[in-house]
């Protein structure tokens, strides 16, 4: 299943794109793990970098000797996606676990009943980088919503 044209659309050609550089301890595990597992394209590489197209945002992997430890939680750093359905997101959760790739934090509903209702998901790639992958029941709650001041899992504490 190639989950990164299917179901979840790359932007328009029109519209500005996401970056983001991030630290990786092994070129290759990266390769295998961006590719393989979540269906990203290889852009350009170097013996110390690699350009991936992450559904349609750029990401650029730079290799480091500096140790990456496990998060300790989801909290402060993590970045992923928002997925513009919950058929979208199933999908990709599934393809996931048809790659066997393990959950950091397994799908489940943030703020069930309420407007800022969404489903979500954590994976962590091979140097430990987090990443989130979540839809949101009602689309205004992604940028608005501004009423409900809840965001994250505790909203009152600093990281």
């Amino acid at each position: 299943m190639e989950v990164s044209q299917a179901a979840i659309p790359n932007p328009p050609p029109n519209r500005s794109i996401f970056h983001l550089a991030f630290p990786v301890l092994d070129l290759q595990q990266t390769k295998v793990f961006y590719q393989q597992g979540l269906g990203c394209t290889l852009g350009r590489e170097s013996p110390v970098s690699l350009v991936l197209d992450f559904f349609g945002h750029q990401l650029v992997a730079h290799l480091t000797t500096e140790p990456l430890p496990p998060p300790a939680g989801i909290y402060p750093r993590h970045f992923g996606l928002v997925l513009p359905s919950q058929e979208a997101w199933e999908a990709l959760g599934q393809h996931l676990q048809r790659q066997g790739i393990a959950f950091y934090q397994a799908p489940r509903v943030r703020f069930p009943g309420t407007p800022l209702e969404h489903g979500t998901f954590f994976l962590t790639d091979p140097s430990h980088n987090l990443l989130e992958f979540k839809f949101y029941t009602h689309e205004e709650a992604i940028f608005g919503a501004r009423e409900f001041p809840l965001v994250g899992d505790q909203p009152s504490v600093v990281y």
